[in-house]
This record gives C-alpha cells, structure tokens and sequence, in this order.
C-alpha cells in the first residue's frame, strides 16, 4: 500500500463515513491473564467513546511506509490450508461474530506478542463501499463497483496516570487525584488484507510499529507467517556497509558526499510518487558509479552486496539517507551541515595534516554570539 492508499482508509475513521460494523477489545495484564473483553456493534457506541477509538485507528495506519508502516506478503506456506492467511480469512469472513475465532485470535496474540507491561487488544470488522474514480482522479460516489471488506487491530498500551494533586469542583480544594488505567495509542496493529491498487489484496497486509526497530518478529512470524521485514535501522546499516565494504580505502569524503547529494535529487524527482523510493541491487550500484566510486572497485560490488544484503534485497531511500541532515563527526568535533549545501565543505592537506576547509563569510556565531574570525 502506498500513502494514498492508506490516506483513503484514515479517512473512513469519521462519524460520516464510518463504514465499522463490529469491535471487540480484550484486556490483557502483564502476566498474559485476560482481564475482561467487550463485543458490541460500532455504531450503538458513544459519540464521545467513538472518537477515541477513531483516533487510536487512525494512529495505526500512520507514520512512514518502509519504516512504521510495513507492506508485508504471505509466504507460499501461510497461503496454505491451516495456515496463518487462512485463519485470517475466516476472522474477516465471519464479521467477528464468530467468538470462538475472536478468542483464538486473542490467544495467538497473547501467546506471541512481546511486552512485559498491560494493554488492550482492539479489533475492528469495516466494509468500506470503495468509490469509483473518472480518468481526471475524482471520486464518483454512484459509481462504486467494489467492497474492501477488511479487519484492522491495534495493540494499545495501558498505564496507570501519574500520581499528582488536582481540583476536586465538589469539595471546592485540591487533593489528591485518583490514579485510573488509561488506554494509550498503539504500540503495534494492522489491516488485513491490503488495500492495493484501491482494490482488496488477501496476498499482503499493512503492519504497524510505533517503534521501527521494535517491530516483534515472532508475532510477524508466528501470527501472520510473512515474512520478517528488515527494520529501517537495518537498511541504513546494510546500505553504509555494502559502501564500506565496496570502496575501502576509497571511501572518501567526496565519493560519501556525492552519494548524499544524488539520493537527494533522487527523492526530490521521486517525491510527488506516492509509492515510496525504492533501491535496488542494480541501482545502488549506479548511484556508486554517479558518485566517483573507482571502475576497479565496482568490479567487486555484486560480490559485497549479495554478502551483506543479499541479491533481492530492495532497499528503501527514505531509510538509508536522512535528507534534512548532513553531518560529518571525528571524536571531538560535529559539523552539520545544510544538506543543501554540503558542497561548501571540502578536505585539504595542509601543512601535512588532513583538514576540512569551511569557508566562511560576514555572519559567525559562536554559542549564539557573533564573533569576528
């Protein structure tokens, strides 16, 4: 799914358009015990109850696409009968009104899911009557030819409010305030199935993580059977390898510095794309030779990079280059630069010792004090 999709599913999350018939939420304590569980129609609930839920559905489907939020395919063997899909297929299939699925379906999050600490399990059956579109990209409402009929859960935290004094209105004096359990935004959730080319997709699922580098593999593998995502950390880790590892002795400041400015005219012509900027093994190895990587040292670079990624792997732009930063850090001294600017710095000998050269003009300041240099 790309960032339009999702922004089409967000917007159902609205008293207008909810299209949510069912929701079922079950407690659970920090020993994995059930502590109580709730099964009821959406729309008989509260209007004021209704929008926290809406604004906890909406945080499930938010973030970036390639770092919190995860496409992620079913691997041929949890396409299977029994498998993970399977099981999936008939949760949606039966609405959640089914509760012995619903249970099933608590007991496989319980038993695989990875936090010390209370949260609430939160699952949602909607059917959103997908519009048609004309060929200008307007939505036609009478034109409908498709239902995305889908599940979308959300693992909340659940922490005890702080201690603290507050007002009382009825005893007119501030006192001590009763601590309550209170239900926080997601840590984890998905949708299944994805909502891909605005049409419904039972081969993929959308998985979010709050934290990209807490992404609860076993859960992944385990409750869904797809396959484990590398976290976006990891692909900035690989991508700096793989150009380590190419270049060597090499890797100068001028090659790193190039490679910073093309992925950022790359992003920059990618950006009105809603599909995110992905690299691939062919294009890393372009974006070496654009950026004065040595002919000889390319010659090893299918080598390295099928060792340290592995020849399919695909990596994401967004999670290899940060490009609102540029900076560059010895053990004593950071420089950050305007990545716009980068060019500014360059690396000179002088009188026998490595150095960076930063020109500078009328404006210096020093601790946010202007001096004279």
């Amino acid at each position: 799914m790309n960032k339009k999709e999702i922004l089409e599913i967000r917007k159902q999350f609205t008293p207008a358009n909810c299209a949510i018939t069912r929701i079922c939420g079950c407690y659970v304590n920090h020993e994995k015990e059930k502590i109580c569980q709730s099964k009821q129609a959406f729309l008989s609930m509260p209007e004021e109850e209704a929008f926290k839920y809406f604004d906890i559905f909406k945080h499930t489907l938010s973030g970036t696409v390639g770092k919190n939020m995860i496409n992620m395919e079913f691997t041929l063997d949890s396409e299977m009968a029994g498998g993970p899909q399977e099981f999936l297929m008939k949760l949606r299939e039966s609405e959640l009104k089914d509760d012995m699925l619903v249970e099933e379906f608590y007991d496989k999050i319980i038993e695989h899911y990875r936090y010390g600490e209370n949260y609430y399990i939160v699952l949602i059956y909607a059917a959103y009557d997908v519009p048609g579109k004309s060929t200008d990209g307007l939505e036609m409402d009478d034109a409908s030819d498709t239902v995305f009929r889908h599940i979308l859960c959300s693992i909340c935290p659940v922490n005890l409010t702080k201690a603290a004094l507050s007002y009382n209105p009825d005893t007119n004096v501030m006192e001590d305030r009763i601590r309550d359990w209170v239900v926080e935004m997601p840590m984890n959730g998905f949708l299944f199935p994805a909502f891909n080319d605005r049409a419904t997709d039972i081969h993929h699922m959308l998985y979010y993580s709050k934290n990209p580098e807490e992404i609860q593999p076993e859960l992944i593998d385990q409750v869904f059977g797809a396959g484990i995502p590398v976290t976006a950390k990891s692909q900035k880790q690989i991508f700096d390898a793989v150009v380590a590892e190419t270049l060597g002795e090499d890797c100068d400041y001028e090659v790193v510095r190039n490679l910073h400015d093309n992925l950022y005219e790359m992003m920059e012509e990618h950006k009105e794309n809603p599909e995110p900027l992905e690299l691939s093994k062919m294009d890393v190895k372009k974006l070496l030779e654009k950026s004065g990587a040595p002919e000889e040292k390319m010659q090893t670079f299918d080598t390295e990079y099928d060792t340290v990624a592995g020849e399919r792997t695909t990596l994401l732009a967004s999670n290899v280059v940060n490009v609102k930063k540029f900076s560059l850090e010895t053990p004593d001294v950071v420089i950050k630069v305007n990545p716009e600017r980068a060019d500014l710095i360059e690396t000179m000998e002088i009188e026998g010792r490595k150095c960076l050269v930063i020109p500078i003009d009328d404006h210096v300041e020093v601790n946010g004090v202007s001096v004279k240099i």
